[in-house]
């Protein structure tokens, strides 16, 4: 019943068989038993996950492994057994899918650190989820418990089949699907082998962070960090991983006191683009530091997001019921792009605010092709109710209708 609420409160698709959460909780009882009997007595064996792919804000597409409710079910219960074995010894600077523990973290310690130190490694591992050892994972997995039906059942989701979308099956032999309610745990722990405890071991003063596949290592010169790549890279293959060639580089961290012309000076991690920027001290003083904000990829997809809401085209809504659907959107957006460096968001307010304009002129007859006068209708609104969208709240976002 706790990994059932668990597994309700994230939500999630439907897998192979169609069966959606609401179809689940139609039988909830006697589908809850069905699980609790066959994973008790030995005797569950997972079905296929389903293949659906993703687009990536870089471009090209992701493959994500769908299970069914009732098997995501059945992985929550594992996890819950496996977690408290293995959470305790993962580092502190592994911040993905780790309860506690966020993205904002990852980029709060990297400000910092940035700060500390001239040059940074950045690596991504490629095709992590697809390409995980299973007998080193097992490995690892048996190294932190002996609970039987545990080690059995993650053997078998290892080995489960993927459902393409024409219906064929593809057996696996490496790798564990990205979308599986077990595969961040089992990820994180072949990551702590592979790379946290070889980096404690090996490079005790380094100081790095990463969060599932993306990784950054934060070097005093330049020669460090081609060096540490080269031991990297030599790494990873004994693990049966490899780096990404294109989004793995060293990276120069230049602001107002580090000079020099150097190939790379800014890196993408997790929505924020790190670089030198315009920043106003406590004193009011502006200088230039290497900083973080929203990056171009992100912000773009979030206006593709926008674009396909299609807002402009709800003229039988209230504008009370625009800002009550989309609200709790904007709200994650302002609270994860805006933590650092906010005003970087500020176009896809200003964006939100146009889309706005849209509507109202789709909406009343009388605004329709007056840009000045949907303009000033939106303004007295937002005067009237400055709290109606969570972005009207920021200083000179009232004001931004075309």
């Amino acid at each position: 019943m706790r990994a059932y609420e668990l597994v309700k409160a994230n939500k999630g698709a439907a897998g192979v068989d169609q069966e959606s959460l609401e179809d689940f909780d139609k039988n909830l009882k006697d589908n809850l038993y069905k699980i609790w009997n066959r994973l008790s007595s030995g005797s569950y064996f997972p079905p296929a996950v389903k293949a659906v792919p993703i687009p990536k804000k870089s471009g090209g597409v992701r493959i994500l492994g769908v299970p069914t409710v009732g098997d995501r079910i059945a992985q929550m219960v594992v996890k819950l057994m496996l977690e408290p074995e293995v959470e305790p010894l993962f580092h502190p600077d592994s911040y993905g899918y780790r309860p506690n523990k966020s993205a904002l973290d990852a980029i709060g310690v990297t400000r910092q650190r940035c700060w500390k130190y001239d040059w940074v490694l950045e690596f991504d591992i490629k095709g992590l989820f697809d390409n995980i050892d299973h007998e080193l994972l097992m490995k690892a997995v048996k190294h932190h418990t002996d609970n039987k039906w545990v080690i059995l059942y993650i053997e078998r989701w290892l080995k489960a089949p993927m459902e393409m979308e024409d219906g064929t099956q593809v057996q696996r032999g490496r790798g564990t699907p990205q979308g599986g309610v077990i595969s961040p745990i089992l990820s994180n722990l072949f990551l702590h082998y592979t790379f946290d405890l070889w980096m404690t071991r090996n490079y005790p003063k380094s100081e790095w962070c990463r969060y599932a596949d993306d990784g950054l290592v934060h070097c005093r010169t330049e020669q460090e960090a081609k060096e540490l790549l080269q031991k990297l890279n030599e790494r990873f293959k004994v693990c049966g991983l490899e780096l990404h060639p294109e989004k793995t580089k060293i990276v120069y961290c230049k602001d107002n006191k580090r000079r020099g012309t150097y190939l790379n000076t800014t890196f993408t991690f997790l929505g924020y683009t790190f670089r030198r920027r315009g920043v106003k001290s406590k004193k009011g003083l502006l200088f230039l530091g290497f900083t973080p904000a929203i990056s171009k990829e992100a912000r773009k997809s979030i206006q593709e997001e926008l674009r396909r809401e299609r807002i402009q085209l709800k003229s039988t809504y209230t504008l009370e019921e625009i800002a009550k659907m989309y609200n709790s959107i904007l709200r994650g957006w302002m609270v994860y792009y805006g933590k650092y460096t906010a005003s970087e968001l500020y176009p896809v307010w200003r964006w939100f605010n146009r889309i706005l304009s849209k509507w109202a002129q789709r909406k009343y007859r009388k605004l329709k092709g007056h840009k000045t006068r949907t303009r000033n209708f939106l303004i007295k609104v937002a005067e009237r109710n400055p709290k109606l969208f969570v972005h009207w709240t920021i200083k000179n976002m009232r004001e931004g209708f075309v």
